[in-house]
């Protein structure tokens, strides 16, 4: 790596030079003004004011051009900044963060659940961002992202609102939910100083065996899909927050994890058309501003070699462009999945991703990839692999498109952040959302009398580089919280023969078991000891507390339910829903095949 590129002491001199230039001449014209007011010459103070103005504006124009744009060394590192999006680990600014900032004026900061301890800490934290950027001399604010998709994915704390994610909100069937609560979503990220969203998921969850997507998804329907995802995407514009449909063209048809492998699909275009592509067709129609990327191969789209679709041009520039018409912002998903790192490479995927088309590139975790990547980029368009014309059509679609919502940005209150209204906003959604799927010889909700109550709960062991990590246990306190004398187990999401026997002997003589799973696999042995723990006399109520598709393996449970999420309010519901506390509405979004 070059050693000037690493360290920032280069630009630093070159504005110092500048400064003495200006200085000498702004000290000449001052003796020259005093000389000017002792002889009362008018004309030449008119002159004087003139002159003066000119320097000014011609240094700035100097500047400018380091900065911004020009053919110098300086002027590309920046434009070639200008098409990056970079992450970094803390909450607060680190020298890596100042340093790219400075020598490159990226366009974008990523933050993850590693760079937010809560909602007051995470504003100061975008607010030195931002004055970093105005000291680097930016003409715009820098863009700021997460990923909020809700649900499952959802970087802010807890001291924000919690709000539905995407399959338990069409479980609703009203569209306008999805509206209610991206607008909501919006204003809370407004207040933080958020202005760009990574979502919504326009993936359709056509695959049971997904490992990534799931209930991050509407839906398996092209027409749910469509109509909710538009919906999300509006009310997150209408809020002044930039949203983004993802993962084009497609995620949901996989069962390989993007974040660990490249994934392949054979799709035609005819199918591909009336399914993954719709979502993404209809959302482009209603004016959709940005699109991310897949890191999946798409084998009618590149026939001739495995190329994901965030390098391929025939994806990004022949058909994302100019056969859907979508003239906004092209974003890759982070160049560090292994989809890509482990391939082409993450520094090699920039160039290639913007030789195919895309306007920002994403390295979301490494300096030293972000630094190379910058280095990659600035080779190619110093050998002509990457013209210039092609950098200032994506700098001047970024910049455009900071604009837009610069000028439309109005401030949001930082007490709207967990509000009551969102709080309650978001309960009555999840109220509409939770969904009884059984509820045979009406075993909920439980007789009035002290029930005796076991509670099995599942360790989640297939959460996904996407999702937060978390070891908390929720269905169990939440079911406490109603039913004090509860008594409950947590067991893994796959059972041995040994704990399966042992587990049948501690629920005897129960009059319920309440179990909740997280998206189990067919051989993790839960249908086996639930169906040996119902009895006569023992009642089994079951929770799908993530992906519905659980429910197959509990052929004969009395009574079950899918809350679509692990999130509190969810749970909370379903188990209020269970003692006949309140009335839940969900319909299931998706085909459940046995």
């Amino acid at each position: 790596m070059c050693c000037r590129e690493l360290n920032p002491k280069y630009y630093f001199e070159k504005i110092q030079i500048e400064d003495l230039v200006k200085s000498i001449i702004t000290n000449f014209l001052l003796t020259l003004f005093k000389i000017i007011i002792q002889n009362k010459i008018i004309f030449f103070e008119l002159l004087f004011y003139f002159v003066i103005e000119y320097v000014n504006m011609s240094l700035q124009e100097s500047v400018t051009s380091k900065v911004e744009g020009g053919n110098d060394v300086s002027g590309i590192d920046k434009k070639i900044g200008r098409l990056m999006v970079i992450g970094f680990h803390g909450t607060e600014v680190t020298d890596e963060v100042k340093h790219l900032i400075h020598t490159y004026h990226v366009a974008g900061i990523i933050l993850f659940s590693r760079n937010i301890n809560y909602a007051q800490q995470l504003k100061k934290l975008i607010t030195a961002l931002q004055q970093e950027a105005q000291m680097a001399g930016y003409q715009r604010p820098l863009l700021i992202c997460l990923d909020q998709e809700n649900g499952i994915v959802r970087r802010l704390g807890d001291d924000t609102t919690i709000f539905p994610g995407s399959m338990a909100i069409a479980a609703t069937e009203a569209p306008d939910n999805a509206f209610q609560i991206s607008y909501a979503t919006g204003e809370e990220l407004r207040a933080l100083g958020i202005n760009w969203n990574l979502a919504p998921v326009l993936d359709i969850n056509n695959n049971q065996h997904n490992p990534v997507i799931g209930v991050r998804s509407f839906s398996d329907s092209p027409d749910q899909v469509s109509a909710f995802g538009q919906q999300a995407m509006k009310g997150m514009q209408a809020a002044g927050i930039i949203p983004t449909l993802k993962h084009f063209p497609g995620h949901g048809d996989t069962q390989i994890d993007s974040h660990l492998g490249m994934a392949t699909l054979t799709h035609n275009m005819e199918r591909l058309e009336q399914i993954e592509l719709k979502p993404f067709r209809t959302c482009i129609e209603a004016g959709a501003e940005v699109v991310m990327t897949a890191h999946i191969h798409f084998s009618t789209m590149e026939p001739q070699q495995v190329r994901p679709a965030t390098v391929s041009k025939r994806v990004l520039t022949d058909i994302l462009r100019n056969q859907l018409g979508f003239q906004g912002v092209i974003t890759t998903d982070c160049l560090e999945m292994e989809a890509i790192s482990d391939t082409i490479g993450t520094e090699n995927g920039a160039v290639q991703a913007v030789q195919a088309g895309a306007d920002l590139v994403m390295i979301s975790h490494t300096y030293e990839k972000q630094i190379g990547a910058a280095e990659m980029l600035h080779q190619a368009v110093k050998t002509g692999e990457l013209s210039h014309q092609r950098m200032e059509q994506s700098v001047q679609r970024v910049n455009r498109l900071i604009d837009k919502y610069t000028e439309q940005a109005q401030s949001q209150a930082f007490d709207s952040v967990g509000s009551s209204s969102h709080q309650q906003l978001a309960y009555q959604v999840y109220q509409q959302s939770v969904t009884i799927i059984r509820n045979n010889k009406q075993t909920m909700p439980f007789a009035k009398w002290d029930p005796r109550v076991l509670v099995i709960e599942a360790v989640d062991e297939t959460g996904t580089k996407a999702e937060d990590e978390t070891t908390d246990r929720i269905l169990i306190p939440i079911v406490r919280e109603f039913l004090s004398k509860a008594e409950a187990v947590t067991l893994p999401g796959k059972l041995s023969l040994p704990q399966v026997n042992h587990m049948i002997k501690q629920a005897e003589g129960y009059d319920y078991i309440i179990f909740g799973t997280m998206n189990l696999t067919p051989d993790s042995r839960w249908g086996d000891l639930i169906q040996a723990c119902q009895t006569k006399k023992t009642k089994v109520v079951g929770i799908a507390m993530k992906n519905p598709y659980d429910v197959r393996y509990f052929p004969t449970a009395d009574a079950y339910l899918c809350t679509y999420e692990p999130t509190y309010p969810a749970i909370q519901i379903a188990v209020q829903a269970i003692i006949g506390e309140v009335d839940v509405k969900g319909k299931l979004p998706v085909h459940i095949s046995t």
